[in-house]
């Protein structure tokens, strides 16, 4: 699942072949196929646990206990450091797997393209819900929350891609700033957090 995950991530899920995913993982192909029936099988199951590896850490930026525009902070610093580590890994920019993939694979695999969607719709709730606590607390005027996260997911979409087709980093370290223009951040509230 790693293999696969490495490179999907780091060329496509079009290009990458059976062949590849088993020379990367060192197995045989017969073995491969005891254990998945396809390419799509053992992509599903590498985005699974990808995404079950980094939901600890995302549950813990989106605490409750942290105040919601820390937690859009965090979260910002967060996706730099995941891109920072996939740069340094496959020797470019990656941009967000989920997205490159969901593109990628357009009506096709269905059960794939859903556990895309639906990791993707749990990370925007979780901007939902802060988006909410701040709208809440008086730091911030969304009264739709579930339209604002949106709006800034797409935002924090959009710096992966321009990242990844620039092949330049420091694009995603306008975020934070951008997330507070979005949300209309008071200057007092961006500064007590």
């Amino acid at each position: 699942m790693e293999a696969v995950a490495d490179l999907i991530w780091t060329e496509s899920y079009g290009s990458t072949t059976i062949d590849q995913i088993c020379e990367r993982a060192a197995v045989r192909k017969g073995s491969f196929y005891y254990f998945f029936d396809s390419k799509a099988d053992v992509a599903a199951a590498a985005v699974e646990r990808e995404w079950q590896r980094h939901r600890p850490e995302l549950d813990a930026i989106f605490s409750p206990t942290v105040p919601p525009l820390e937690r859009l902070r965090l979260y910002c610093e967060y996706g730099y450091k995941i891109q920072q580590e996939m740069k340094a890994k496959c020797g470019h920019a990656p941009g967000c797997a989920l997205y490159t993939l969901g593109s990628e694979l357009g009506a096709h695999e269905d059960r794939l393209q859903r556990i895309v969607r639906e990791i993707l719709n749990q990370k925007r709730k979780y901007l939902e819900t802060s988006i909410r606590d701040a709208h809440a607390a008086g730091l911030i005027d969304a009264p739709d929350a579930v339209c604002k996260a949106h709006m800034l997911f797409s935002y924090y979409q959009g710096l992966a891609m321009e990242a990844r087709i620039q092949d330049n980093l420091e694009v995603l370290k306008d975020a934070v700033r951008g997330t507070h223009e979005l949300l209309g951040v008071r200057q007092t509230a961006a500064v007590s957090g």
